[in-house]
């Protein structure tokens, strides 16, 4: 049975115990529902969870598990054929083979019975023409066993899952079954459905907790990895970087370090004052109806992809500031050769961040109690002074916090100072000079030919716990403080 048709039907089946299950409980109470112990509807939710739930749960741990399971099986094959080590770099014979296993699922069924000869042998000929519209060269001794060993997966995955479908039908059938004839008016449907209602909430808690222990714990390793290459002073106390792949790298991350702080500081001088007062402005001085209008507008900067901001930080902004402070400008100085500088990366940057200031402060500005301006009205003082003397220092703890989340965003920024900052990694005060950061660092040592097992590869990962470690305290730090102006003000 295929998945959609599996889909289809368990939807349906679904839809038929929530009804039938509702209808049978109001047909045995015949009116008397003083007697049901919930309410009809939790009697259809309980059977939507109970039926639906276990069968979604074990499609997915199928969906996730099963080709760790398939490769292993190719890998096992590979090895006991090819009498080489697991512990060698197969990747490449894997990935072939998948080639082929994919060949077989794009092929006409008709095809596929033809593949094999009537004493199993694989009809090379009939393979081929199959096999055409890849272009992947392949070993001449290791073809045979690698067309044989794709078939055989192909084979498998086929039976696997239409076993595997039919063992969920029949379980989702049986389930559906049980509970229809076994509901009754005693039943404690809603104590059960608002049980299974919260587990479901602390597993999707628990989902986010792992998955950042994940990111976490990887990283980790592999920046355990990096320092047994590499010496930990270097990388934490050096003054330069430059990674050649030859084996006596320099790769210190405090010039990345000093351009990331650097940018994003640019940044929020850009970002919080035009956010700040553009927050004043839309909580304390516009009408209702400019509200409706600005504010939806200044958040439409927010949805820009931050790729955008790049290219405009690459193809406009940068020339633009070349043709004032460039050789041959409108100054008539030469203080910038290049589009990209820290100017550049940092300006754009801080438009980007300016509809995060303002939203956060704007909703800030508008927790300050009413009291507290009327209070303020009441001994005399003007809106300005208001604003000026009680509602900002009272929003302040918010504002600070707001600030600090704009703060990790700008240090994780990954397109703009790829496309905008450029990439020497120095100590410079220049803000028209190049100049680049962790991000973009990480960027370029895991893309090109290099190999994975290397440091100035494996340097990413230590790049990327060290950032992780930065942002978080910087998330921390604000969370504390809007925490404790929260408690304060609610």
């Amino acid at each position: 049975m295929a998945g959609t048709t599996l889909l289809l039907v368990g939807v349906v089946l679904v839809v038929v115990v929530v009804f039938t299950s509702s209808y049978r409980v109001s047909y045995l109470v015949r009116d008397n529902y003083k007697s049901l112990n919930s309410r009809i509807h939790y009697y259809g939710m309980f059977g939507l969870l109970s039926t639906g739930l276990p069968v979604l749960i074990i499609y997915l741990l199928w969906w996730l598990l099963i080709p760790f399971y398939f490769e292993a099986s190719v890998v096992k094959d590979l090895v006991n054929s090819l009498g080489i080590s697991p512990d060698e770099n197969i990747s490449l014979l894997v990935g072939q083979v998948e080639t082929i296993r994919d060949t077989f699922l794009s092929a006409d069924l008709s095809k596929k019975s033809e593949v094999f000869n009537h004493n199993g042998k694989i009809n090379y000929e009939v393979l081929a023409s199959l096999y055409d519209s890849v272009n992947q060269p392949f070993d001449p001794e290791t073809r045979p066993l690698l067309f044989q060993v794709g078939y055989d997966l192909w084979l498998l995955e086929k039976n696997a899952n239409n076993s595997f479908h039919l063992v969920l039908f029949l379980m989702m059938a049986g389930s559906v079954s049980v509970y229809i004839f076994v509901v009754n008016p005693s039943f404690k449907a809603r104590y059960y459905v608002e049980n299974i209602v919260l587990g479901i909430l602390i597993a999707a808690a628990g989902i986010a907790i792992i998955t950042t222990l994940g990111i976490v714990v990887s990283m980790l390793f592999e920046t355990f990895r990096f320092f047994e290459l590499h010496e930990w002073k270097d990388f934490f106390f050096g003054y330069t970087w430059a990674p050649n792949f030859h084996g006596d790298s320099e790769m210190s991350i405090l010039p990345l370090l000093f351009g990331t702080v650097y940018i994003s500081i640019f940044a929020l001088l850009v970002a919080v004052p035009v956010g700040l007062f553009s927050a004043i402005y839309l909580a304390e001085y516009a009408s209702s109806y400019t509200r409706s209008i600005a504010k939806p507008m200044l958040e439409v900067l927010a949805g820009i992809p931050t790729i955008v901001y790049g290219l405009f930080a690459l193809i406009t902004f940068g020339p633009f500031l070349r043709d004032f402070f460039g050789d041959g400008g409108a100054f008539g100085v030469n203080w910038m050769s290049d589009a990209r500088s820290v100017a550049t990366a940092g300006t754009v940057m801080g438009m980007m961040l300016i509809p995060f200031v303002s939203s956060l402060s704007d909703d800030i500005i508008n927790a300050v109690p009413q009291s507290l301006r009327d209070g303020s009205y009441g001994l005399g003082a003007t809106k300005s002074e208001t604003i000026r003397l009680v509602i900002i220092p009272a929003a302040l703890p918010g504002i600070v916090g707001a600030i600090l989340l704009a703060a990790s965003r700008a240090i994780g920024e990954t397109m703009i100072v790829v496309l905008g900052a450029g990439a020497i990694a120095k100590f410079s005060g220049n803000p028209l000079e190049a100049m680049t950061t962790i991000t973009t660092r990480i960027v370029s040592q895991l893309t090109g030919d290099g190999d994975f097992n290397s440091p100035e590869t494996l340097v990413a990962f230590a790049l990327g716990l060290s950032l992780f470690l930065i942002t978080l305290f910087l998330n921390v730090i604000a969370l504390y403080v809007v925490r404790k102006y929260r408690e304060q003000y609610d």
